[in-house]
């Protein structure tokens, strides 16, 4: 599933949902199990009173989306997300990473190995390892 807005400004899930839709996404992706929508609207509440039509709302919106499941069980609704935060995040970074390269070719591959440097010089090791092993294999 791949994500149609990507907010360079923003970080972690933010960048990928709206405020509300991340905070939704992070409990339901936390949460052992299924949940309603009043389930998820008391974890927000801990942080500050949000009306329940709203959360509904948002939560329906992510059922369309595609990000969430929903199911009849008994007399209320219960929600799941579609798939783990570890695969959503593992998916949208494949995405965007085929489409940097796809816009911008080896500058985009450039910019990246100057970054991992920077960001954790082991990380260089390891894509220089994968590179190795593509390379065996071909």
């Amino acid at each position: 599933m791949k994500m149609h807005n990507f907010k360079l400004k923003e970080s972690g899930l933010n960048r990928f949902f709206g405020p509300l839709e991340s905070k939704i996404m992070e409990i339901l992706w936390t949460s052992s199990s299924d949940m309603t929508i009043k389930d998820v609207q008391q974890k927000l509440d801990e942080d500050k009173a949000i009306n329940f039509n709203t959360v509904m709302t948002v939560m329906n919106r992510l059922v369309e989306k595609g990000f969430l499941q929903k199911q009849s069980v008994a007399r209320s609704f219960h929600y799941k997300p579609v798939m783990t935060m570890d695969a959503f995040m593992e998916t949208q970074s494949k995405e965007l990473t085929f489409d940097l390269i796809e816009q911008f070719g080896s500058l985009a591959v450039t910019h990246m190995v100057d970054a991992l440097d920077k960001v954790d010089p082991e990380l260089l090791d390891q894509l220089e390892q994968h590179i190795l092993n593509l390379k065996k294999d071909r």
